[in-house]
């Protein structure tokens, strides 16, 4: 199956390669784990980064971009194909139903972009992974260092409530 890098990082097929990275940056933090708690953002971020691993690779770029243009042949083909399809089906409609005609995706044909995509893609689980496992690090570092900064304030704070307690008394011993 066929990725759009273009549209997953939201830019036009004639962008720089600043203008990528910039896009890259904004979608990454878009779709970050931490922006995005409750939500699996795993698959969209695997595809960013492979997005950019692409298309910021000259040769892999100028390779993706002759399939891209294959690709898009395709899909206006299809489109323009279902369009004419619809119209015959609306007119048959009347007549018998049709059963449904499954979609057709595309595939690479250049066998070395090929490689380089599914390549790509392995670069971006990987970077995934050690994305969460850094996160889950991360996390743990810090539950630590607050747990035992609690810890540590504990017994300044029993102090504090004993005589806030003993002046509660006080106040009201003395008002009797």
């Amino acid at each position: 199956m066929f990725k759009d890098y273009y549209d997953i990082l939201k830019i036009e097929y004639s962008s720089t390669p600043k203008e990528i990275k910039l896009a890259f940056k904004k979608q990454a933090l878009k779709w970050h784990p931490d922006k995005n708690r409750g939500v699996d953002t795993t698959t969209k971020m695997q595809d960013i980064n492979e997005a950019k691993l692409i298309l910021l690779d000259d040769e892999a770029r100028a390779r993706y971009d002759i399939e891209y243009r294959k690709f898009k042949e395709f899909k206006e083909k299809k489109e323009s194909t279902k369009k004419n399809e619809t119209k015959k089906d609306k007119e048959e409609d009347k007549k018998e139903p049709k059963p449904k005609q499954q979609t057709e995706n595309y595939n690479v044909e250049d066998e070395t972009l090929n490689k380089w995509m599914n390549n790509a893609k392995k670069q971006a689980v990987d970077l995934a992974k050690e994305t969460i496992q850094d996160l889950r690090g991360m996390t743990q570092v810090g539950l630590q260092a607050g747990s035992e900064k609690i810890g540590s304030q504990i017994p300044a704070l029993l102090i504090v409530a004993f005589f806030c307690l003993i002046i509660v008394i006080s106040l009201k011993t003395c008002n009797t």
